[in-house]
C-alpha cells in the first residue's frame, strides 16, 4: 500500500512539474511572439525615417540639426538590443520625429506636398500599431512573470533556465510639448 501510494505522489509530482514546464513554455513564446511584433513596427518605423527626412530636406534644408538628429536616433535605434534600452532611444526617435512632422506648419509647400502627407499618414498608422504591440508584449511579460515566480513553480522555472525578461517602456523623462520655430 505505501508502495502504491509513493508511485501515485511521484506520477502528480511529475503531472504538475510537465504541467507547469508547459505553460512556462507557452508563456515565453508568448513574449517572443509579441517582441517580435514589436521588431516588425519598429523595422517599419525605420524604414520610414529615410523617406521622411529626404521629403523635409527637400523645402526645409536649414533643419539639418534636427534632419541629423532623427537619422542618429535611426541608427541607435537599429543597434540596440533589449527592450530597456532600446525603449529610451525609441521614446527619443518619437519625439524627434514629431518635431520632424510639426515643421510641416511653418512650411506650406511642405503640407501640401503629397508624398509628405502619406509619409505621416503612414507614420500615424505605425505609431498606433506599435502602442497595441507594446501593450501586447507588456501584457505578456507581466503573465510570464506571474508564472515564473509563483511558488511552487519557481522551481521548475530556475532549475530549467527560464530567464527573467524585461518590459519595454519610455524612458523617465516626462514627455515634452513639440515645439516649433519659424526661421526669421
Amino acid at each position: 500500500m505505501t508502495l502504491i501510494l509513493a508511485g501515485v505522489a511521484i506520477a502528480l509530482l511529475a503531472l504538475w512539474a510537465i504541467f507547469s514546464f508547459n505553460r512556462l513554455v507557452r508563456l515565453r513564446n508568448q513574449v517572443r511572439t509579441a517582441w517580435a511584433d514589436i521588431d516588425v513596427q519598429l523595422t517599419r518605423r525605420h524604414d520610414l525615417v529615410p523617406s521622411l527626412v529626404a521629403a523635409v530636406q527637400a523645402y526645409a534644408s536649414h533643419e539639418n540639426a534636427l534632419l541629423q538628429t532623427v537619422t542618429e536616433l535611426r541608427g541607435q535605434a537599429l543597434s540596440s538590443h533589449g527592450p530597456a534600452r532600446l525603449g529610451e532611444v525609441e521614446a527619443s526617435l518619437e519625439q524627434a520625429l514629431g518635431r520632424l512632422l510639426a515643421l510641416k506648419e511653418a512650411y506650406p509647400d511642405l503640407k501640401a506636398n503629397e508624398n509628405f502627407a502619406r509619409l505621416q499618414r503612414d507614420l500615424v498608422e505605425i505609431e498606433e500599431q506599435l502602442q497595441y504591440a507594446r501593450r501586447f508584449y507588456n501584457g505578456a511579460v507581466r503573465d510570464y512573470r506571474d508564472g515564473s515566480q509563483r511558488v511552487p513553480d519557481v522551481v521548475i522555472a530556475r532549475t530549467l533556465g527560464f530567464a527573467p525578461v524585461e518590459f519595454f517602456q519610455a524612458g523617465e523623462e516626462p514627455r515634452v510639448a513639440v515645439k516649433v520655430e519659424l526661421p526669421r
